[in-house]
Parts: structure tokens; C-alpha cells; sequence
């Protein structure tokens, strides 16, 4: 909890540097939230010369945690000072998040992620506190479908640090982890554990070490318009990783962005993960679509595939379509018998920072029996990666 209170602290002060600084700069420069280009509303000047953040809303609106909640998140943005000549060099981000739901679940947190150029490399880092009212959906013999709700006490550390292999390659291998300890207390009644429920899942930490790759030749983090992003990692689970479980988890996932014209840009996102060993129900991969609740399609194998279509009807305007199909399927429940899932929906975009490219919106999605509506900051794959 120390650590967690000190890097909230860390993300505090550099709000308070952000608005100290533009203070001192009110008699040098005056900061600008219209563009210079076309007098629309942009918080690029903002961001690079008064330090200051985009305060990004979210709705919750995931079944699985009570339908309805608010996240906000002050996002942090800046260039990286280390610019390589001719070359995108991402900017350096730093954000913290809390967050409450209508079935009393709440978190907070912060991250930041940034990259040395000069030395080929780029790391995230993270961590946070969760009190998470979650329901998991499970098929039980002669009932069928049945939902188990769950409160889950955890704090999830994560860190991430890779090396580009060769200057100017884009492409980087590394090392990540991954801490997670959880207590977790059942609200329903049982006389006896269901199948997937064990006594050490009350309490436990799962401690992932393993290798990732990364090749990414995208023309920006936040939106898109060309380029390819292809990520995959290996994690191990054991007790030599200090890990109270035996498992491993393999993921691949890419991303292809195509600008068919100066108005259309088209994205493809394929996604799969795979697990493998004796994990606890709450670490199964699931199915990840927009309009799909957390956790509602989970096994040991998720395929993912999604497309969105984007078309920018001006500078700033942007109207989009998306849709998807995945599967999770698992020892119990075979690929062909597997759900087949579907999310189908539409958005817009508004270009909100044009130096970074980053444009933010609303999406609204439906899904099998569920729908969602997300305001989405930057590309809604972001958070896939």
C-alpha cells in the first residue's frame, strides 16, 4: 500500500509541476487551447509547453461489474526530449486512474510509460489496488450456464523493460512481470467447491516472469493511420518465480492499419492467447470485444479477430464502424462447440491533440446478449496490448 500511495504521490506532483510551471510562463507565453492550424479546440500547446493533462473520463458500463461506474484519469503527455532525427519517437506518458461502480466495486492506480531512444530501449511500469465485485459464468451438468459473483482484494504490479535488437529495426525483446495478490471471498452459498474453485484461490499470488517481443512500425501510439504492431510474451508461473500456482501463458496479438485514402484508414486486429498448467478460474484468458462483459467467455484458448473502419470527414471529425469474432474454448468445452461471439458497433472521433495525433470519442457496441458504451481515448485496442 506504501508503494502505491508514493507512485500516486509521484503522478500528484507532476500536476502540481504542470500548473507551477504554467503559472511562471503566464508573463513569457500564453498557452492556447485553439490550434493554430485551423482555430478548432486542441490541447497540444497545452500539453508540450504548460505541462498540463488531459483529464480523461470513462463509463463503465460492463455487466460484470454492476452495469454502470465512472474511471477519470489524468493523462500526462510529453515529447520525448530524445528525438532521433526522421524517425517517430513516441512520447513519454504518465497517468493515474481511480474509479467506483454501481455494485460498489472500486480501484485506483497509475503507470508510465516512456522509451531512451539513445539507448534502444522502452519500458512500462505500473501498480494498484482493486476491490472488485466481478461475476464468472461457468457450465455446470444438467443446469447449464450459471453465474458465480465474486469479491476479489487485489494489488497488481506490473514492469516491462525491452531493448531494440537492432537501431532502427523496431523491433525490441525484453523482459516483463507480473505480481498479483489477490484474496478473494465467494457471495453465494456452497456446500460443496464448484469444479473450478479451489481453497488456495482465497488467497494467493501469482508472480509472472517471461520474455516479450515487440515490432512496431505504427505513424503514432494513439490513433493509427499506417503501420504494423505484432506483440507476443511468455510468462511463467512457479515457485520459483515466488508464484503459489503452476502455469504459463503464451500471447500473440497484431494489429495492421491501412490509409486506403486521405479519408479512409482501415484496421485489422488479430488476437489470440493461450494458457497452459494449474491456474486459478480468475487468471483463464477471455474474450476481450467491445459490448462483451469482462471474464463472460473464458478458457485456456481465446482467437480474437476484429476490424474498424475509420473515415475523417474533416481535420477533426472522424465517424467509424467496427466489429469482431472470437471463441474461447477450453479441456471441457471443445473449439466447434465453443460460443461463437460477435460485437458489431459504431463511433466517432475528435481530433484532440493534432501533434500527437490522438483523437478521442464515443463507441457504442453490441455484443451476443450484452451492449456497452465506452468513451475511448486514443485507438479502443490500446488496452488489448
Amino acid at each position: 500500500m506504501v508503494k502505491i500511495i508514493l507512485y500516486l504521490s509521484i503522478a500528484l506532483l507532476y500536476g502540481i509541476k504542470g500548473f507551477s510551471q504554467q503559472k511562471e510562463k503566464q508573463d513569457k507565453v500564453k498557452v492556447s487551447l485553439k490550434d493554430t492550424l485551423d482555430g478548432k479546440l486542441d490541447m497540444s500547446e497545452f500539453l508540450i509547453n504548460a505541462n498540463g493533462f488531459i483529464p480523461v473520463p470513462q463509463i463503465i458500463t460492463q455487466p460484470a461489474l454492476g452495469g454502470f461506474g465512472g474511471l477519470i484519469a489524468p493523462v500526462f503527455i510529453k515529447p520525448n526530449k530524445h528525438q532521433i532525427e526522421g524517425e517517430y519517437t513516441p512520447p513519454n506518458i504518465t497517468a493515474a486512474f481511480g474509479g467506483y461502480t454501481a455494485n460498489n466495486s472500486w480501484f485506483f492506480g497509475g503507470m508510465r510509460m516512456a522509451s531512451l531512444p539513445k539507448y534502444g530501449l522502452k519500458y512500462r511500469v505500473g501498480m494498484g489496488y482493486a476491490h472488485i465485485n466481478m461475476d464468472f459464468y461457468r457450465t455446470l451438468p444438467i443446469v447449464g450456464e450459471k453465474e458465480f459473483s465474486f469479491t476479489f482484494n487485489s494489488v497488481p504490479v506490473f514492469m516491462s523493460l525491452m531493448k531494440e535488437v537492432k537501431k532502427g529495426s523496431k523491433f525490441y525483446i525484453g523482459l516483463e512481470y507480473l505480481y498479483l495478490r489477490s484474496k478473494v471471498s465467494p457471495n453465494f452459498d456452497f456446500n460443496n467447491l464448484p469444479y473450478f474453485l479451489k481453497e488456495k484461490d482465497f488467497r494467493s499470488q501469482l508472480s509472472h516472469i517471461g520474455v516479450g517481443i515487440d515490432y512496431d512500425t505504427r505513424d503514432n501510439i494513439f490513433t493509427p493511420d499506417t503501420g504494423t504492431q505484432i506483440g507476443a510474451n511468455f510468462m511463467v508461473n512457479a515457485n520459483w518465480t515466488g508464484s503459489d500456482y503452476q502455469f504459463q501463458n503464451f500471447n500473440v496479438s497484431a494489429f495492421q492499419f491501412f490509409k486506403f485514402s486521405n479519408n479512409w484508414i482501415s484496421g485489422f486486429r488479430l488476437d489470440t492467447k493461450f494458457i497452459f498448467g494449474d491456474a486459478p478460474f480468475y487468471a483463464e484468458p477471455s474474450v476481450e470485444l467491445r459490448g462483451v462483459p469482462i471474464s463472460r467467455y473464458q478458457g485456456t484458448e481465446v482467437y480474437v479477430f476484429e476490424t474498424e473502419q475509420r473515415y475523417d470527414f474533416s481535420l477533426r471529425w472522424s465517424a467509424l464502424l467496427f466489429g469482431g469474432l472470437a471463441k474461447a474454448s477450453s479441456e471441457r468445452i471443445k473449439f466447434n462447440d465453443a460460443t461463437l461471439v460477435y460485437s458489431y458497433g459504431a463511433g466517432f472521433r475528435y481530433l484532440l491533440a493534432r501533434l500527437f495525433k490522438l483523437r478521442v470519442g464515443i463507441d457504442v457496441a453490441k455484443s451476443n446478449d450484452d451492449w456497452g458504451y465506452y468513451i475511448t481515448f486514443g485507438s479502443a485496442w490500446n488496452n488489448r496490448n
